[in-house]
């Protein structure tokens, strides 16, 4: 599998600069990361949460990680979960599993953004495979993703 289908038809349509990164094989965010040659501030990681039994998507930097009272407080609910992939892999029919890019509309998720990326010039982030990541404009991702931004995440250590 290579780059999303449906990513692909947004990133063209937009006519946004975009590339498309080949790297070996890597399913962590800090492999990819290391696998492309690129900082782990640099490289987003999307988690699936479960929020009162729907699922978020939440993206954030690589090197972070979620803090859960926190998000629960920011989107206001009384449950929140990681999701296990098998609770989300059918929602991504054109991405490996694990592999999505941070574009909740394209699947009829919320997008929740760390504020830490706010400060990025530049981002990269799965592409839909574990071979593959797009580099582009950080400005361009949140026109065309256009998160949710807030503070719920704290630097992994």
């Amino acid at each position: 599998m290579s780059i999303s289908v449906r990513l692909k038809e947004i990133l063209d349509s937009s006519h946004v600069p975009y590339k498309v990164i080949t790297h070996p094989p890597a399913y962590t965010a800090e492999e990819v990361a290391e696998s492309a040659h690129v900082s782990g501030y640099d490289m987003v990681k999307v988690v699936v949460a479960v929020a009162d039994g729907k699922h978020v998507m939440v993206v954030l930097p690589a090197n972070h990680r979620i803090d859960i009272p926190a998000l629960r407080s920011f989107l206001n609910c009384e449950r929140v979960k990681l999701a296990d992939e098998s609770e989300f892999s059918a929602e991504f029919p054109d991405c490996e599993i694990g592999a999505m890019p941070p574009f909740g509309k394209l699947y009829g998720l919320r997008l929740i953004a760390a504020l830490p990326l706010q400060s990025d010039y530049r981002i990269f982030f799965n592409a839909g495979s574990h071979r593959e990541i797009i580099q582009m404009n950080r400005d361009d991702w949140e026109r065309l993703a256009q998160p949710e931004w807030g503070e719920f995440s704290t630097v992994a250590h």
